[in-house]
């Protein structure tokens, strides 16, 4: 199974003035999700328990809050995101903000509060 990093596969989740979401379930254990996020918007914060994630950012730019840390984020970045950790992504930006995640399980959309 091969995909191109601007277009994982999978089906949309979200598709609203905020941001495109895209979630790959092809494995049995793992979601790869991708999402849009458009000029100054932001996702809606929330934390997990029991999951980890790692965050890719491709395109654009713009601010994480990962706890009490708020901190730039821009292509070629990698943030892991810890089991339980508060995160949050902002657009501050003019131009869309493309990153990609992956995480354990089969949760529908993980940028919506869910925990």
């Amino acid at each position: 199974m091969k995909y191109n990093i601007n277009d994982i596969g999978g089906e949309v989740v979200e598709d609203n003035d905020t941001y495109l979401v895209k979630d790959n379930k092809t494995l049995n254990n793992l979601i790869l999700s991708s999402t849009t996020l458009h000029p100054k918007k932001e996702t809606d914060g929330h934390s997990h328990e029991g999951k980890e994630e790692i965050y890719y950012f491709i395109k654009g730019s713009g601010e994480m809050i990962l706890r009490y840390d708020i901190f730039e984020v821009k292509a070629g970045d990698v943030v892991m995101v810890p089991d339980g950790a508060f995160h949050q992504i902002q657009n501050t930006t003019d131009e869309d903000l493309y990153f990609v995640c992956a995480f354990e399980g089969r949760a529908t959309n993980l940028l919506k509060s869910h925990s």
